[in-house]
């Protein structure tokens, strides 16, 4: 089970939480927020992206690792299974955002949490990523179960989780779309 203390709650440090909340409040700007990837094709479907680099509370700044994400596809898909598919990096992006969110939720309403654990499921079509029509190219259905424990009654946790989902990025691009610019430079 994990413990609560003043300052920490969930593995959540709650006074960096809202002291986070004061600052934006206070300075709406703070929370501009420039994420990105460089991603370099290894052979066949198989490419490597590094995370390291990001703006954010008004400056640059870079994780405490880099990190590295290989992205394939199943041998039956012509790859060489070296990673997950980019399309199921958006279930892990899903899962992970959604947990997060639980997890300074809970920290910030004080509920101890005891686990918290996902099962996601997307269906695609490939005929349309084959080029024969038919179907959209994503997923037509994405299902996600959340079993969480905690301190709380029934109706506390399920809120945990509706709040999450009410303030998930990732949820809200996957919901809402966002517009996406392709440039090609030629080297």
């Amino acid at each position: 089970m994990t413990s609560m203390t003043a300052t920490s709650a969930n593995g959540v440090d709650v006074d960096t939480l809202f002291a986070t909340l004061d600052l934006v409040k206070g300075m709406p700007a703070a929370a501009q927020f420039q994420f990105r990837a460089n991603n370099t094709w290894v052979s066949g479907t198989h490419s490597r992206t590094t995370i390291s680099g990001y703006f954010g509370a008004g400056e640059e700044r870079e994780h405490t690792a880099s990190h590295l994400f290989s992205t394939d596809h199943p041998e039956v898909l012509v790859g060489s299974d070296a990673g997950p598919t980019p399309i199921e990096y958006l279930l892990i992006g899903l899962a992970g955002c959604i947990t997060a969110g639980i997890g300074n939720i809970a920290s910030a309403r004080g509920v101890v949490l005891e686990s918290v654990e996902s099962r996601l499921e997307g269906d695609i079509d490939l005929n349309g990523v084959l080029g024969f029509g038919g179907s959209r190219n994503g997923y037509q259905r994405i299902r996600m179960v959340v079993t969480i424990a905690g301190d709380a009654d029934e109706a506390t946790l399920r809120g945990l989780v509706a709040q999450s989902k009410a303030r998930s990025a990732v949820f809200d691009v996957l919901t809402n779309g966002v517009p996406v610019d392709i440039d090609v430079e030629v080297a």
